[in-house]
């Protein structure tokens, strides 16, 4: 008997083909609504938008074409660059070209494999201290939020993993920072579509502007971090970024360019991670069974710090849950690509200046590549189940431009959906719809509460 369960929200904002205008307002309000109802069924969905081929790309030929085998002719729209800019300046994110390339091969060896139980580490201490607050919380009885106790907790971990520093000390600030740039700036607008990145917008003024207070806020850090005594051993990802070396030119990242990838591993990081934990506490918490099969696999293991790293390889069932929450509410609902020449994708023939989507959204949820798509499955990525196309399921996408933290990103998700479950079980506190809004992220409209009962 198959372990489903039915979807416990609605696609919100599923509409007809956007004018330029529609496009734009869904953007600026719920992405989702950029999506047509065909894009869930065809694999592919032309269509024009600012005067400009759009592509929504769900052919599997096509997207390893663009992904990886010609990777370097597409490139960040526009619109993307100018919007994120200012958070993540010239870090690994958004850069270019040969510039990406010198990042990505100095960075590379601080996100290996041997650093995993650093970060383990850092991740059970965290999310012990998460469970004591949400224990807390719990015997007062009062309903939780658990998106905000999850944003705070990867918040904690980026912050202790990547400078060992308390971030007690910085999160309110720093959370509303993010909060206030994503509402009121990073929204997209008309002008960010219509102009090229070297007009500035009077938005694009306003962004510039809280660059200026966000880049303080991220030296600060930088200069706490310094002032501790030095460590005969990488203590954390700072450590081993500040002292990372071009293995061709030998040059370290000045320091404005360290700030940038810093900037970026925390925003990209700690938010992403966020939503996936999340999404996946919200799946379980409307599918008992499965909860319970997970509360069974993490009972009686050690997931304190210098155990946790080891447990990774039995947390098998765990590790499927996370897979299948970021399947159905990917974190990163879509990548765009504008071709820089004139191509051929698994048959489709792209003009230069075409913009490409490889929307994860509409890929995870497509009916065509997944039986039963809106259903909730974790079976689907257990050890001996037929394994999904490896270019339709991409939380963290492919090719030579993969998030190099999702290693990081899964650890995290793995150990804290482990430790919470273990301690905690979860149910909805009322039966308020959710649906999904995706700006920078796919957030949850409204957050719903939940109530927390312990297990042990």
């Amino acid at each position: 008997m198959t372990e489903t369960q039915p979807p416990p929200s609605a696609i919100a904002g599923r509409a007809a083909p956007p004018t330029s205008l529609s496009f734009a307002r869904s953007l600026s309000d719920n992405a989702i609504g950029i999506f047509p109802p065909e894009a869930f069924e065809e694999e592919v969905v032309f269509r024009r938008v600012f005067g400009r081929q759009q592509i929504i790309m769900s052919r599997a030929a096509g997207i390893q074409h663009i992904l990886v085998d010609n990777w370097a002719n597409y490139r960040r729209t526009a619109a993307g660059i100018r919007i994120l800019r200012p958070l993540l300046g010239k870090g690994l994110l958004l850069s270019q070209g040969e510039d990406w390339r010198r990042q990505r091969r100095t960075l590379a060896p601080a996100f290996a494999p041997r650093t995993v139980p650093i970060v383990a580490g850092h991740v059970a201490r965290a999310a012990a201290g998460s469970v004591t607050d949400l224990r807390a919380a719990g015997a007062r009885g009062r309903p939780v939020d658990l998106l905000a106790a999850m944003q705070f907790l990867a918040l904690e971990i980026a912050g202790t993993s990547m400078f060992s520093l308390e971030m007690a000390r910085y999160g309110a600030e720093l959370r509303g920072l993010i909060t206030r740039y994503a509402v009121r700036l990073g929204r997209p607008n008309l002008l960010d579509f219509l102009l090229p990145v070297a007009i500035p917008s009077p938005r694009d003024v306003l962004r510039w502007r809280f660059r200026r207070r966000w880049l303080d806020f991220i030296r600060r850090i930088i200069a706490a971090r310094r002032a501790q005594l030095p460590a005969g051993a990488p203590r954390d990802l700072f450590d081993l970024m500040a002292a990372a070396t071009d293995p061709e030119s030998g040059a370290v990242f000045p320091p404005a360019r360290l700030a940038d990838e810093v900037a970026t591993m925390i925003v990209a990081g700690h938010e992403t991670t966020a939503v996936a934990l999340f999404w996946s506490l919200y799946l379980l918490a409307g599918a008992p069974a499965i909860q319970e099969r997970l509360a069974a696999e993490v009972a009686g293991i050690d997931l304190g710090p210098d155990a946790a790293a080891a447990a990774l390889s039995v947390l098998v069932y765990t590790r499927a849950v996370v897979q299948e929450a970021m399947r159905l509410y990917p974190p990163a609902f879509t990548l765009a690509r504008m071709a820089i020449s004139d191509d051929l994708a698994g048959d489709v023939p792209i003009k230069a200046g075409a913009v490409v989507l490889i929307a994860p959204w509409v890929l995870h949820r497509h009916r065509r590549l997944w039986k039963e798509p809106e259903v909730f499955d974790p079976l689907r990525f257990l050890p001996g189940a037929p394994p999904p196309d490896r270019f339709v399921y991409l939380p963290f996408g492919i090719g030579p431009r993969v998030c190099i933290g999702a290693q990081f990103a899964l650890t995290e998700a793995v150990l804290v959906l482990a430790t919470l479950i273990q301690n905690f079980r979860i149910e909805r506190a009322d039966d308020t719809p959710v649906t999904v809004r995706a700006i920078v992220t796919t957030q949850p409209d409204p957050p719903p509460p939940f109530l927390l009962h312990r297990r042990c």
